[in-house]
C-alpha cells in the first residue's frame, strides 16, 4: 500500500471565506517503509498573507509572488498523488477542505474523504485526554523536532512520517521477537563427546567401609 504523509501550509484557516493554499509537502511511504520520494512546492495565493499566518511559517507575500498559481502544479500534484494512494495527515479534514478547495476551483474532481487518514483521531484515540499535537507526541515518542522552529509543509510531513510510524506500532515492531527466535535458531546442536570418570581403589574402599556401618539399609529390606 502507498501512503502520502503530508502537510499544509495556508493563509488561514477556512477556505470558503477566501483563505488560501501555499505550500504542499508530501512524503512517501510502501507498506510502512519510507521510500525517500517527497513532493515539495510553494503556491502564489493571489492574496496576501496575513501578519498572524506570517507568524506560524514565515512565508510572505513577497515571498510567494513569484511561485505557480495551484492550477499550474495541479496536474503534477495529482500525478504524484495517483488514484489510489492512502493520504495521511494530522487533523486532515483542515488539510482535506484546503487541497480539495483547489481542486474543485479549478474545475477537477476533488479527493473522496475515504482516501484521508487523520493521525490526530489514531493519537486520541490511542491516548485519550493527553495533549496531542504534533509536537506533543514528538515528545512523547521521541522523535526530533528541534529544527523546527516554524511550520513547514515538507518539515512536518517529515516529521509526521516518524510520528506515524510510532503511532503504527514502531520501527522495531517484532525486532525482540525476531532476534529471540535467531538465538534458538542457530543451528543444530553438536553431541558431546562421553567422558569418564573412574572411581579410585580409595574412594572404594572408603565407601565400602561406609556401607558396613549403617544399619537396615532400604535396599536390604
Amino acid at each position: 500500500m502507498r501512503e502520502l504523509i503530508f502537510d499544509t501550509e495556508t493563509t488561514g484557516f477556512d477556505p470558503m471565506t477566501g483563505d488560501r493554499l501555499i505550500e504542499i509537502g508530501l512524503v512517501e511511504m510502501v507498506e510502512k517503509s519510507l521510500t525517500g520520494s517527497t513532493y515539495h512546492m510553494y503556491v502564489n495565493p493571489e492574496r496576501d498573507v496575513p501578519d498572524s499566518a506570517f507568524k506560524v511559517h514565515g512565508l510572505s507575500s513577497d515571498f510567494l509572488k513569484d511561485k505557480p498559481v495551484f492550477s499550474d502544479i495541479m496536474d503534477e500534484f495529482l500525478e504524484y498523488v495517483s488514484d489510489d494512494s492512502v493520504l495521511v495527515a494530522h487533523n486532515a479534514d483542515f488539510d482535506m477542505r484546503f487541497i480539495n478547495w483547489e481542486l474543485e476551483n479549478a474545475g477537477r474532481p476533488i479527493i473522496h474523504a475515504k482516501r484521508f487518514v487523520d493521525t490526530l483521531a489514531i493519537a486520541r484515540t490511542k491516548f485519550p485526554g493527553a495533549a496531542n499535537s504534533l509536537d506533543a507526541l514528538c515528545r512523547r515518542f521521541g522523535v526530533n523536532n528541534t529544527h523546527r522552529t516554524l511550520h513547514g509543509a515538507l518539515m512536518d510531513a517529515e516529521i509526521l512520517a516518524d510520528v506515524y510510524i510510532e503511532l503504527l506500532g514502531g520501527r522495531q515492531a517484532g525486532l525482540d521477537l525476531a532476534v529471540e527466535k535467531a538465538a534458538f535458531s542457530a543451528g543444530p546442536k553438536k553431541q558431546r563427546e562421553p567422558r569418564s570418570f573412574p572411581v579410585s581403589d580409595e574412594e572404594l574402599t572408603a565407601h565400602q567401609e561406609f556401607v558396613k556401618t549403617l544399619k537396615n539399609p532400604v535396599w536390604m529390606n
